[in-house]
């Protein structure tokens, strides 16, 4: 088998590539940068040059794709259908759709939504042996800079302190700051968390044309997720929060991106986040999560 990693470079398409490697696949990962994990072959392109893209899928046979933090609708249109190209011509025996987040079911006027419910759409109607894989929100997420505050004495699990500095311009104040409802449940799922559950969509056996919700062991809402960290909660509002991500992805991007959380916040399930198949994976809680780090 050979795997080739879409967004290798990236967070979640790096831990993709990162966890095929150490398991001894062979990796080739696509970026428009070259800089890929260790062990993993570099192939630089952008998702918008076909000739790239199809000239990436060259002798693979899996292939992992995440989108950049695009959402212009022609654009992902275009993308999909580089990728979708690129893959009939090697003729994939599987292909994993990482969504980037966790799909609303209808139309939600979110972009960011939107875009990824019509790169699903065509990817499952391409006859591709497709897997959709559909990522609650990532623990990661909470090392933004202002989101985790200093945990609060003799609360945190262990010591009472983090294992590693905190982010740059914490609070210190022990409160975990997060634009979600404090009483929505959610199942964070750790990067590490989401290479693995995508290796096993990529190799298991009878999972091709499923769609796969990606989630941690258990939902939490706000207060707990606070307390695995020693920390209350405190509901952040969505302005700031897209006003600190602005400053690290532009304002266009963050304008998307906080679009999700006021459409969360208005009208998401409650059980929207819920946790999903493990598919044989030993997933980390948040209080594991942060204790590890």
């Amino acid at each position: 088998m050979r795997f080739l990693v879409f967004g290798a470079a990236g967070a979640q398409g790096g831990a993709v590539a990162r966890r095929l490697a150490e398991s001894g696949y062979e990796v080739r990962g696509f970026t428009r940068t070259g800089k890929v994990p260790e062990g993993v072959t570099p192939f630089r392109g952008d998702l918008g040059d076909a000739g790239r893209v199809k000239a990436a899928f060259t002798g693979v046979t899996h292939a992992s794709v995440v989108l950049p933090l695009v959402f212009e609708a022609e654009k992902v249109a275009a993308f999909t259908c580089n990728v979708i190209e690129g893959a009939r011509a090697a003729g994939v025996r599987r292909l994993v759709f990482n969504t980037g987040n966790r799909l609303p079911d209808g139309e939600t006027g979110v972009a960011a939504f939107d875009t990824r419910r019509a790169a699903v759409r065509a990817l499952r109607e391409s006859g591709l042996p497709v897997v959709v894989l559909r990522p609650a929100l990532y623990l990661e997420n909470l090392l933004a800079p202002g989101v985790l505050g200093s945990p609060l004495p003799g609360n945190h699990p262990g010591d009472g302190v983090l294992g590693s500095p905190l982010p740059e311009n914490h609070p210190g104040d022990g409160v975990l700051r997060y634009p979600l409802p404090a009483d929505l449940p959610v199942a964070w799922l750790g990067h590490a968390g989401l290479g693995a559950l995508t290796v096993a969509a990529l190799t298991g056996d009878g999972l091709a044309g499923s769609v796969v919700d990606a989630g941690g062991p258990a939902a939490v809402t706000g207060p707990e997720l606070a307390a695995a960290f020693g920390l209350r909660y405190e509901e952040q509002d969505v302005a700031v929060f897209e006003a600190g991500l602005a400053r690290a992805v532009g304002a266009a991007t963050a304008a998307e991106v906080a679009a999700t959380y006021r459409w969360i916040a208005s009208a998401a399930p409650a059980d929207l986040f819920g946790p999903g198949p493990s598919l044989g994976v030993t997933l980390m809680t948040p209080a594991a999560w942060a204790a590890a780090l």
